[in-house]
């Protein structure tokens, strides 16, 4: 037997997935992923933050953040250093390679919004970004600009 039921839930999920395919896709030849850009952005936002403070406001695990954090380190976009008061805390800082590399993952991130805008219009594409933020806030997501934290 089959299972007719219609889920609206997936057609979410199913675009979710297809927006961050070509978002990959566009980041790739940075050897950047999605998730990294976030991170990248969150210092951005913040300066100098905590690994943890950086994972809570992007929403990843501490195990993929410090897997995470390593390859950025790696490439040369962040720095990692002790913390002043928490020998067992990290600080993690943007270089000036990660500044560089967020101008290229916010000129991405703009070709994104364009994708949507001109796939389904510009009134659709403000709807949906402004739906997608309600949701994200009744779920308990945060940005890193909508912390306490946050620059105003």
């Amino acid at each position: 037997m089959t299972n007719t039921t219609h889920y609206r839930f997936h057609e979410l999920l199913h675009s979710a997935d297809l927006v961050e395919d070509r978002l990959r896709e566009k980041l790739a030849p940075a050897d950047i992923r999605p998730k990294q850009a976030r991170v990248l952005n969150a210092l951005d936002i913040l300066g100098s933050a905590s690994q943890v403070e950086v994972a809570r406001v992007t929403n990843v695990t501490a195990g993929s953040m410090s897997t995470m954090v390593g390859r950025l380190e790696k490439l040369g976009l962040v720095s990692r250093t002790q913390h002043p008061d928490e020998r067992r805390c990290d600080v993690l800082s943007l270089t000036d390679a990660g500044r560089r590399q967020l101008k290229d993952v916010y000129r991405t991130w703009k070709q994104m919004d364009e994708l949507i805008e001109n796939t389904l219009g510009r009134e659709k594409a403000l709807l949906l970004a402004e739906l997608t933020d309600e949701l994200r806030q009744a779920l308990g997501g945060i940005t890193p600009d909508n912390t306490s934290r946050g620059r105003q």
